[in-house]
């Protein structure tokens, strides 16, 4: 069982010989994508604050630094969004920033919310009312937290990251695999199209990553939610200095997702982050959410390439470049995915209805 799985109530095992047998694949297993896909998003960094302090992360802010964007800033955000022709709001922020830093708490009070989640609702509100699809990442949430928002998502995710106990997690505030396992599950309990990940090169070891991706392949089977799975390397930055995986790390990870992970689910490899077009013959068949409009908050060093790079790695590999909405075609397909109220934001005859039906139609 992984660590902290007991705690959180997670059952959630992987065979010896199914770890073997990934470990033993190769990019030559695999096969390129027929296509590749993107979302055109905007970026909304609803607070800098976090209980966590990851040694490679530099998203977070210490007490007393952390910013808190108000609805007006949300607001002016995704009206930018969406007047670029975005169609997805990726809402982030620290897991309970409330919990440890008062001056958050405070804010959020002053604003009539007893909670970042109760916020985050009303960010998300704010999204649709401006035309864009939220798609929130707030970390570990409890089943209460998840459900309180999730009917106002396309989609809702949080990366896994790693199922193995790692110095760079360590601390008084580590975060727990068991936890974020949870999340995950609490997000197939709920019918949540979800969105997860590894993270290469903290500390794990090339078992640790094909456990990872196993016990994202279990859930998955278990409740047919998981829309994507990114692939991101560590990158250097001036918390974190060692360098990033090297590319035969890289190509050997992707190709174990791909191999892992049924065909629905897509692999992801974020371009600004990764070296892309080494990894193309890989498995990988979407670039993620690149925004015109917003900054990557989380790794501020790294800007996202403009559409015409990535038209130009998919013409590297000889394919198609689609977009995509936040949320997978196939989830608006089956019945019990998504709530009415985006359901009725995709239909609605507005300017965003029409922009979200031109993406699904090409």
């Amino acid at each position: 069982m992984f660590p902290g799985a007991e705690e959180y109530g997670v059952d959630l095992r992987v065979d010896d010989d199914a770890v073997d047998d990934l470990l033993a694949v190769g990019p030559a297993a695999v096969a390129p994508a027929d296509e590749l896909t993107f979302a055109r998003n905007v970026f909304v960094p609803l607070t800098t604050a976090c209980r966590y302090t990851c040694t490679y992360c530099t998203y977070y802010d210490v007490p007393g630094e952390a910013s808190l964007l108000s609805p007006e800033e949300v607001r002016d955000i995704c009206e930018r969004g969406a007047d670029a022709g975005c169609t997805e709001a990726l809402f982030t922020f620290g897991d309970d920033p409330d919990d440890r830093y008062t001056g958050i708490h405070d804010q959020l009070a002053e604003w009539g919310h007893n909670s970042i989640h109760s916020y985050l609702r009303e960010a998300c509100e704010i999204a649709l009312d401006a035309g864009l699809l939220p798609h929130a990442n707030p970390g570990d949430q409890t089943r209460e937290q998840m459900a309180h928002v999730a009917e106002l998502n396309a989609s809702m995710g949080v990366m896994l990251e790693t199922t193995a106990d790692v110095q760079a997690h360590g601390g008084p505030r580590a975060k727990s695999p068991g936890q974020r396992l949870h999340t995950i599950r609490t997000a197939g309990e709920l019918s949540v199209p979800f969105t997860t990940g590894i993270l290469v090169g903290i500390g794990e070891t090339p078992r640790d990553r094909a456990e990872s991706l196993l016990a994202i392949r279990e859930l998955h089977e278990r409740y047919g939610h998981i829309q994507e799975v990114i692939v991101q390397p560590v990158s250097p930055n001036e918390r974190w200095t060692d360098p990033g995986p090297a590319l035969e790390i890289l190509r050997d990870t992707t190709a174990m997702a791909r191999a892992c992970l049924p065909a629905e689910v897509s692999v992801q490899s974020p371009p600004n982050l990764a070296p892309v077009r080494d990894l193309l013959d890989c498995g990988v068949d979407d670039l993620g959410g690149v925004s015109p409009v917003t900054d990557d908050h989380i790794n501020p060093d790294y800007a996202w390439p403009a559409l015409r790079e990535l038209e130009s790695i998919a013409a590297d590999a000889g394919v198609p470049l689609r977009e995509r909405l936040p949320v997978y075609e196939r989830f608006l397909e089956e019945p019990g995915w998504v709530s009415e109220r985006v359901r009725r934001a995709i239909d609605a005859d507005t300017d965003a209805g029409i922009r979200y039906r031109s993406v699904l139609a090409d």
